[in-house]
């Protein structure tokens, strides 16, 4: 397998665009990612916001990257995935300077909009990836572009963990979001300099109503694919935005403990992410899925389970959701791995892959959009009632996926 990964590496990284995402991805979410874990603590702790309201700026941030996804899909089919790449890459200015100036929750409405905003590039940058894969080797190759933008930022929880304990909650945040701002920069530059475009002539020339309609003829199967990650979704955004709230104040764990155990679980899904796309070009994307789709619900309703002051279990249950990470859920995402993407490129052709992906983002999202802010007035009523009802909806997508969800032949683009 040494020599097949590397194989697949040399491939996979040999292109531009693959390459060019890559790094620039990776450095905007080494910074991101060191203050982010502690986001809620933050709110909660700084800028006197409660549970709800916790609650509500996620559900509003998922509402508002909703509103998105889908134009952003339609116009990287339309009128070419560099141009709606560099537009969302500059919106991502925004929210580290309201960080920078909040002195109030209010304040991050305008961050939380922002940032939202700026996921317009998302289907873009999964549609351009697509394209730059052969499809014998997209689950390998999502493997690797995740591995390589996953790996350089897995300490970054530990770190900020450091900083938050050392320096406290406002101080943190303001220097992590300083080098936000200054890798954006960076980031926009290197992509206006190196992305090139990789949808054909043909696809720029239809019109946005003849994109969309085009875009809906498609198989049974990714309406199956967006009911599941619709299930799974809401469930894990019902708690995922408090679980370092109950790791904190429940299991009374310390910043640095809950950074080193977000880092443990990152690290085993870097490790593991190119593996398991590798097994989904050999054994079929369906499994891998399945597997994930089991253990995500496991891994978040988990955290009741935890004894007070137990860093080891702690530990442990996010180095389990790594492994449910890699295959394409838990904790870090779900529906996010290597096998799934990698089956939704394979069922999408080309011209439609950014509309398609964008518009399965609005489902999902439209309909999970709630999902956070009933978590959040679930948990200040009984928070392992949340926990209980959002494992009760994560297994629900099981047997929907297993029994409908249809893998196509292999061969073709």
């Amino acid at each position: 397998m040494a020599s097949s990964t590397k194989d697949v590496m040399r491939n996979v990284f040999s292109n531009r665009n693959i390459l060019t995402i890559s790094l620039t991805t990776t450095l905007w979410s080494v910074c991101n990612q060191a203050w982010q874990p502690f986001w809620s603590l933050y709110l909660k702790e700084e800028l006197g916001a409660t549970v709800a309201i916790v609650g509500l700026l996620s559900m509003i941030q998922n509402a508002e990257m909703l509103l998105f996804q889908l134009p952003g899909g339609i116009l990287a089919d339309k009128i070419g995935r560099r141009k709606v790449i560099l537009f969302g890459t500059c919106l991502r200015f925004i929210p580290p300077v309201v960080y920078l100036l909040a002195t109030s929750w209010e304040h991050v409405l305008v961050a939380v909009i922002a940032n939202a905003s700026a996921s317009i590039y998302s289907p873009a940058l999964e549609a351009i990836v697509a394209d730059s894969l052969p499809r014998g080797q997209r689950g390998a190759g999502y493997g690797a572009y995740r591995m390589i933008t996953s790996l350089p930022m897995v300490f970054m929880p530990t770190v900020g963990g450091i900083v938050m304990d050392a320096l406290g909650y406002k101080a943190g945040v303001k220097i992590f979001n300083i080098a936000t701002f200054l890798a954006v920069i960076v980031v926009l530059l290197v992509r206006m300099k190196l992305v090139t475009e990789t949808l054909a002539k043909k696809g720029k020339q239809r019109s946005t109503r003849a994109t969309f309609s085009s875009a809906l003829k498609v198989p049974r199967t990714i309406w199956v694919m967006m009911i599941v990650a619709t299930l799974g979704g809401f469930a894990m955004r019902m708690v995922m935005q408090f679980i370092s709230i109950y790791a904190k104040e429940v299991i009374l764990l310390s910043n640095t403990e809950l950074g080193l155990a977000q880092t443990g679980g990152s690290l085993l899904s870097s490790i593991l992410i190119m593996p398991s796309g590798m097994l989904s070009d050999r054994i079929g994307r369906k499994p891998i899925i399945s597997v994930a789709q089991v253990i995500q619900p496991l891994t978040t309703w988990g955290i009741i389970l935890v004894s007070v002051g137990s860093f080891p279990q702690y530990l442990l249950l996010r180095l389990f959701g790594g492994v449910g990470s890699a295959l394409g859920g838990g904790f870090y995402g779900f529906a996010g791995g290597p096998a799934w993407q990698a089956l939704v490129a394979d069922l999408v052709p080309s011209e439609n892959r950014g509309t398609i992906m964008g518009l399965i983002s609005t489902i999902t999202g439209a309909i999970g959009a709630p999902s956070s802010l009933i978590g959040g007035y679930l948990y200040e009523g009984s928070p392992q009632t949340t926990f209980n009802i959002a494992l009760i909806i994560g297994l629900v997508s099981v047997p929907i996926f297993v029994l409908l969800v249809k893998e196509p032949k292999k061969g073709g683009e």
